[in-house]
């Protein structure tokens, strides 16, 4: 019998490990086991899943957060929930479609409250998932790595969490992303302009998209379905890449995740699927 909370900090510790922006430094401000409750908040659930990403560059989107949603999209379909993806255009418009997709405003953060209302009152969503969508600072403004201001380009996300009747996870590997909230005194620490918005569950990882791979396990392992087997990024890069998107490091059109190349997120996979018995 797999102690499911040891394994669960043996994921979370693999997807620190390269400390690229400071993750593993920030990991003692968790709760350990972090990885288990956010999948246990997805667990069995067959109505709607919100899944926020879609963090903007120069022109377009990044290809970190897009990728990882994808996967968690589709291994939530396959498990019988209904996951719709919420983002801003050009991202909302690329994916339409292929994706269930609910629209949210760019670059008009007045009207997020109102959408998020509105969207949560339709969709009534069992769970909530933002991965890698940047996250309000205290100054009111979105910010990137860079800490420049991103606001004009950026939808705003932020308020689907606040205003949740269920249980809201996020997913970031940087401080400036929704759910840093949780850490915020700890972020003060670190070369960036962090976000405030919190969220029940936070996930950190080097990569956003991984974090994903830390909640796929333990579906896997309850729904007796290897749902990694398949998970192929460089697959979804190839997609993602067709229709515009961009390493967030590198701004350039390639298949990387952060100026990794897939082959690291592919070796990550090979290790989880080995922890849980794949």
């Amino acid at each position: 019998m797999i102690d499911e909370q040891l394994l669960s900090e043996q994921i979370e510790d693999m997807l620190v490990e390269r400390n690229l922006r400071g993750m593993k430094d920030l990991q003692p401000q968790l709760t350990p086991g972090y990885c288990l409750r956010a999948a246990r908040a997805l667990h069995n659930i067959q109505g709607t899943v919100l899944i926020g990403t879609g963090f903007p560059v120069v022109n377009t989107f990044e290809t970190d957060g897009p990728v990882g949603a994808l996967i968690l999209y589709r291994a939530l379909a396959l498990l019988g929930a209904t996951p719709v993806l919420v983002c801003g255009t050009p991202m909302a418009t690329a994916f339409e479609n292929d994706y269930r997709i609910c629209v949210i405003s760019i670059g008009k953060k007045d009207l997020g409250l109102a959408e998020a209302r509105r969207a949560l009152a339709y969709y009534q969503p069992q769970a909530i998932i933002s991965i890698e969508r940047p996250g309000l600072a205290e100054n009111g403004c979105y910010h990137n790595m860079r800490g420049e201001n991103i606001s004009a380009k950026a939808a705003c996300f932020d308020f689907f969490m606040d205003e949740a009747c269920c249980p809201t996870i996020a997913i970031g590997d940087g401080g400036n992303e929704i759910g840093m909230g949780n850490v915020k005194a700890f972020l003060s620490t670190l070369d960036i302009i962090p976000a405030v918005t919190q969220c029940d569950e936070l996930i950190i990882s080097d990569v956003s998209n991984w974090g994903v791979y830390g909640i796929l396990a333990f579906l896997s392992r309850w729904s007796k379905q290897d749902l990694l087997s398949e998970t192929c990024p460089e697959k979804i890069l190839k997609y993602v890449s067709s229709l515009g998107s961009v390493d967030g490091v590198t701004r350039k059109n390639e298949l990387t995740e952060d100026s990794l190349p897939a082959s690291e997120g592919i070796a990550l996979i090979s290790r989880i699927r080995a922890l849980i018995g794949y």
